[in-house]
């Protein structure tokens, strides 16, 4: 019974519970698995299950997240030479004689290549959007950016190296640029097929030297 003259707690109605949806997912880490699976199979070869398997993320839940599986390549790609750019910024910037410029640029892009040594992936570039690039006008324009990209970022460095006399009168900073891109191209296709690190960077000291022109650094 309710005495009277008690004051009693009030008690506040509560309506129905809202059932809200919680993210099951962080985009940057599905994104990443997404990633990894393109490089490692291409566009063709890479299913929607096989995305949703490896993201967490039913199929709608990426249409909304990311947009059809081509869309969802595309951000792959674009993460995936953001990284690389990432990696190698520093680098390219700092200070350092050419020959050890060189050499540690190809020391990082090994380190993308052949991040697992059970499964080098190689190249997202060289390996899969260079193929997807021949039918998708927008997949080329974004290779042929990033081809010239990379030879404007050599050629600055072979440039300065020409300016502080490390390399010949002769040198053409242009055509060294597009030798050491090629470099790159090889190191990805030779480590996409488990060639052994310490082979491909042999290849690295002997493109090193060859456009250094001299002996072994």
């Amino acid at each position: 019974m309710v005495q009277k003259g008690k004051n009693l707690p009030e008690i506040k109605q509560q309506g129905p519970r809202r059932r809200g949806r919680p993210r099951a997912y962080e985009p940057d880490v599905a994104l990443g698995k997404a990633l990894d699976l393109f490089r490692k199979g291409g566009f063709a070869a890479t299913s929607l299950d096989d995305l949703s398997a490896a993201t967490g993320m039913n199929r709608p839940s990426l249409y909304g997240a990311f947009g059809d599986k081509r869309e969802l390549y595309i951000k792959s790609y674009t993460r995936y030479r953001a990284d690389a750019r990432a990696a190698m910024i520093e680098i390219f910037r700092g200070d350092m004689p050419i020959r050890e410029r060189l050499k540690r640029i190809y020391a990082a892009a090994l380190d993308i290549y052949v991040a697992d040594v059970s499964a080098p992936q190689g190249c997202f570039t060289v390996m899969t959007a260079a193929s997807e690039a021949v039918a998708d006008p927008e997949i080329r324009a974004m290779v042929l950016d990033g081809f010239a990209e990379l030879d404007k970022a050599f050629e600055s460095c072979f440039r300065r190296a020409k300016e502080k006399g490390e390399l010949p009168p002769s040198a053409d900073p242009g055509v060294l640029a597009q030798l050491a891109s090629a470099t790159i191209h090889t190191l990805a296709i030779r480590s996409r097929a488990r060639v052994p690190r310490n082979e491909l960077e042999a290849i690295a000291n002997g493109a090193i030297a060859v456009m250094c022109g001299g002996g072994m650094p």
